[in-house]
């Protein structure tokens, strides 16, 4: 069983006032101060927020981080998190 993994998943929301995919690299980026071995992310929405009339910000709603440890046969990690 050597090479079996566990996958984390944490959801994030991304905020940028430039583009979706800034607020997908923001999200990135912070979660990636406390988390470790993130390995991809998968966005299923979008969506943006409107004041007056004009588009103020973007977000990525519903981003999720998928963060692998691979384990022993015993089921210890090999990687802490």
């Amino acid at each position: 069983m050597a090479g079996d993994s566990i996958y984390r998943v944490t959801d994030l929301v991304g905020t940028s006032k430039v583009s979706w995919e800034d607020a997908v690299k923001n999200a990135v980026t912070v979660a990636g101060r406390t988390l470790r071995d993130l390995r991809v992310a998968e966005v299923t929405r979008f969506d943006v927020t409107i004041e007056k009339g004009k588009v103020t910000s973007y977000r990525a709603p519903r981003e999720r981080l998928l963060q692998v440890r691979e384990v022993t046969p015993r089921g210890r990690p090999l990687i802490s998190t």
